[in-house]
């Protein structure tokens, strides 16, 4: 078991926590500038690590020089000229012992840097050259004017370039962190790890991978530096990733501390409706639904995420999961971020669960008056046995008679305190409802294990039989005329298509074709069909009742934004046309690709996009032509985009990283997992101080 905290370790949480007004050069306006970026003791100063480094402990010869390569020279200032064509320009030309000159040149410049230039004076400066009119130049390079007496020694170390804080120059900031550093306590008291761990794992204490950091030495590996697979790097994330783990494991031990009802009933009902159904469930279907049912007969409060692509029947298993709370007298509800959505889950219910005798209520912001004072009785009296509903769900003023299963669907585009919210509202004494969290944004397994350490996750990794597979092609935006004759062709078979636009209206900032512009040149170009239009600046009941138009068959071609990502449902849909597609990320695409392919009939997406494509646009467009396996498609989104854009970070707090890496850092997260199980169950107040360390009070409601 690890060793308890010494006194020389609270002298070092103590060091940690040293606010840095105590550091010379800190006044007020230096420490408004910090704190706005969330820099406020010496630990945050020792955990704002540099950008970049920059060689200043040897000399390249001019002639040696290289375009693009970052190097530092010395020289002798041969002529200075300055000049104001255009706008004013200093240019230095300095010579070395390997009889070629190089070009300094300055476009933002004082008189008496003017005058330190002055011919002979030896020059000593950092910089990248790049070509100019008279061989290789370095624009605005770091510089000084070296005086007679100065030998000019070289650094022994490699220099740090800290990421820029608005309103404090580079230097002020790496004069406050050096400081920071000399406070740096021992390597006994610093370190929160038991040291056979480490040795174990291979990497170096906390203080060492520190000071490496920050203070590389000359001869550092420093392709491993910017890679973020130096050992030193390698040590901070781990930490920094089991801080984070340990805080989501903390939320989940909190949260099954509480009661929740045990549905132990027999299934009846629930077999009831998977017989009712007119389809056979999958075999993931069926693995998934038989996880969840094993946690709900608990009486602790279940917390599981359920992913799986679009199609895949995650509603189905939501729906056999409510059967079980019905038996058991008790009451489920079913959250959608969007009414649309919401809508089709009320639908799908419907008709599932009426024929059963079960009362589905619908609550959402357009239900007013009358209507909405009769569902609000029927919620509280326990009436409506599953009530669907968007957010109007967790507003004040709806009470649940007994609320046993919380459901969220695209629990990513909640707030966190909105899911709370939900959970609050079957909260009684000190029981809680379970939790059945579902997406159809398929998440990487290493992400889901940082991101969701606290919920059981289940994969429904199988499509319905009779799903036909999306045909995905890429085209050039010049090829649009094609495109309007397959448009015309496919609804003339009595089929329907979506063509998607990134744009609502015109830019001339970005070359994109506007939804807008689009429906009325494909209005003009195709009379005889009817086309509709939806964005979302449209008011809400316009935009419901177009969509609607569209799945009931009163409209062929549906031109639209990104509002139709999520929850249409439409079978009749065969072709989906996305403008400038490399504007969107895999995830997205693959999200509009899943509108169509929903019946039987062969569906194609096209990818239109207008050239030249970036490496990272050919690569998501590669992808999607060669995959339509979501999983697949999450992982390569995970390598190209990071962790941030892919989980929604505003909700996670993934986006607070100071070191880690979710894409780069994926193989240490067994580690993590085994050394957080280690600590909870051996030391839990060390568990705490990393937490602390690392994270700090910032509460966490990832398990909402």
């Amino acid at each position: 078991m690890p060793a308890a905290a010494s006194p020389a370790k609270d002298s070092a949480v103590s060091a940690f926590d040293q606010p840095i007004a105590r550091l010379t050069g800190a006044g007020p306006r230096v420490l408004e500038k910090l704190a706005a970026r969330g820099l406020s003791t010496l630990q945050d100063l020792w955990l704002h690590l540099p950008l970049r480094y920059e060689d200043r402990t040897t000399l390249t010869p001019i002639r040696a020089l290289q375009a693009g390569v970052a190097a530092q020279v010395e020289g002798t200032v041969e002529a200075v000229e300055r000049g104001f064509r255009y706008r004013p320009m200093l240019r230095v030309a300095i010579g070395d012992d390997s009889q070629a000159t190089l070009v300094l040149r300055f476009f933002h410049f004082r008189s008496q840097q003017v005058n330190q230039f002055r011919v002979g004076a030896r020059v000593r400066c950092y910089g990248t050259p790049r070509a100019g009119q008279h061989g290789l130049e370095i624009v605005h390079p770091s510089y000084r004017v070296l005086e007679e007496s100065d030998a000019g020694e070289l650094g022994e170390q490699l220099d740090p370039v800290y990421p820029a804080i608005e309103g404090i120059g580079p230097a002020t900031l790496r004069k406050l962190i050096v400081q920071a550093l000399d406070r740096l306590p021992d390597e006994a008291s610093l370190e929160l790890l038991p040291s056979e761990w480490l040795q174990g794992l291979g990497l170096p204490s906390l203080r060492t991978a520190l000071l490496a950091m920050h203070r590389p030495a000359r001869d550092a590996d420093l392709a491993a530096l910017a890679a973020g697979t130096h050992p030193a790097q390698r040590r901070l994330a781990l930490e920094e990733l089991l801080a984070h783990h340990l805080s989501l494991r903390r939320q989940r031990i909190a949260l099954q501390r509480h009661r929740a009802p045990a549905l132990k009933g027999q299934g009846a009902l629930a077999k009831r409706l998977q017989d009712a159904l007119p389809f056979e469930l999958t075999g993931a279907q069926q693995r998934v639904f038989a996880q969840v049912r094993h946690d709900l007969a608990q009486p602790s409060p279940m917390l599981r995420l359920v992913q799986g692509d679009v199609g895949s029947g995650k509603t189905v298993v939501a729906a056999l999961a409510a059967m079980l709370a019905v038996e058991a007298g008790k009451q489920a509800a079913l959250a959608a971020p969007t009414e649309l959505l919401a809508e089709q889950h009320l639908a799908n219910l419907r008709a599932w669960l009426e024929p059963l005798g079960v009362r589905v209520a619908w609550l959402a912001g357009k239900v007013t008056g009358k209507a909405r004072a009769t569902v609000l009785a029927d919620v509280a009296s326990g009436a409506a046995q599953v009530v669907v509903g968007t957010h109007a769900l967790m507003q004040e003023g709806v009470a649940f008679h007994d609320l046993a299963l919380a459901i969220v669907d695209e629990q990513h585009r909640f707030g966190v305190h909105q899911r709370l919210a939900l959970r609050e509202k079957g909260a009684s004494d000190d029981a809680v409802p379970h939790q059945l969290v579902m997406t159809a944004t398929p998440i990487p397994r290493t992400l889901a294990m940082a991101a969701y350490a606290d919920l059981d996750v289940s994969a429904i990794d199988e499509l319905p039989p009779g799903r036909t597979p999306v045909q995905t092609i890429a085209l050039s935006g010049e090829r649009r005329p094609e495109l309007v004759e397959r448009i015309r062709a496919a609804c003339a078979e009595g089929r329907q298509a979506y063509w998607v636009c990134t744009l609502i209206d015109d830019s001339d900032e970005v070359v994109a074709q506007a939804a807008q512009t689009t429906f009325e040149q494909l209005s003009a170009a195709m009379p005889e069909l009817r086309i509709a239009l939806v964005h979302g600046r449209m008011k809400a009941g316009d935009k419901q009742a177009t969509m609607r138009a569209f799945k009931q068959g009163d409209v062929d071609l549906l031109v639209a934004t990104t509002v139709i990502e999520v929850g249409v449902d439409v079978p009749n849909a065969s072709l989906m046309i996305v403008e400038n597609a490399e504007r969107l990320g895999l995830a997205q695409l693959h999200q509009l690709r899943g509108r169509v392919g929903r019946g039987a009939t062969a569906s194609t997406c096209v990818l239109l996009y207008q050239p030249p494509l970036s490496q990272m646009a050919k690569q998501r467009l590669a992808t999607l032509r060669e995959t339509n396996d979501g999983f697949v498609i999450a992982e390569k989104d995970l390598e190209l985009r990071g962790p941030g854009e892919l989980l929604g970070t505003r909700q996670t707090g993934l986006a607070n990283f100071r070191v880690a890496d979710l894409a780069r850092d994926a193989a240490l997260l067994p580690q993590v997992r085994e050394l957080a199980e280690r600590l909870l169950h051996e030391s839990p107040a060390l568990a705490d101080r990393i937490i602390g360390r690392w994270v700090g009070g910032a509460a966490r409601y990832a398990s909402a």
